[in-house]
């Protein structure tokens, strides 16, 4: 997080962040750091359209794929991005399906072991 950071956010910035511990060095990096404790029971409704596609691709994996290996975590997250964005594309879907196809990268064939 702190290369990304260093590298991609301007030192005048001020981050609002959660208390994760992964954010400690933020405060050196920026301006200002504003780290927040969020309560349980109110997880929810801090970006709650986060946590309806957390819920969402969760829900995908357990119920279509079952079982998925670290290795191909990935591949099957950028399907759930594809099908998520998908409802976007309205009339355009088979343009939109067309372009996916002819400049994606075939990366299964790497990743079988």
């Amino acid at each position: 997080i702190d290369s990304n950071v260093s590298e991609h956010v301007d030192k005048e910035a001020i981050i609002d962040s959660d208390n994760s511990t992964s954010y400690t060095n933020l405060k050196i990096l920026v301006k200002g750091h504003r780290p927040k404790v969020i309560k349980k029971e109110d997880v929810g409704k801090v970006l709650p359209w986060v946590h309806i596609a957390i819920s969402n691709a969760k829900r995908m994996f357990l119920n279509t794929f079952h079982d998925i290996q670290p290795e191909y975590l990935q591949s099957y997250l950028n399907e759930f991005c594809y099908m998520f964005n998908r409802r976007y594309f309205g009339e355009k879907k088979f343009d939109r399906l067309l372009i996916a196809g002819i400049s994606y990268k075939n990366e299964f064939r790497y990743n079988i072991k």
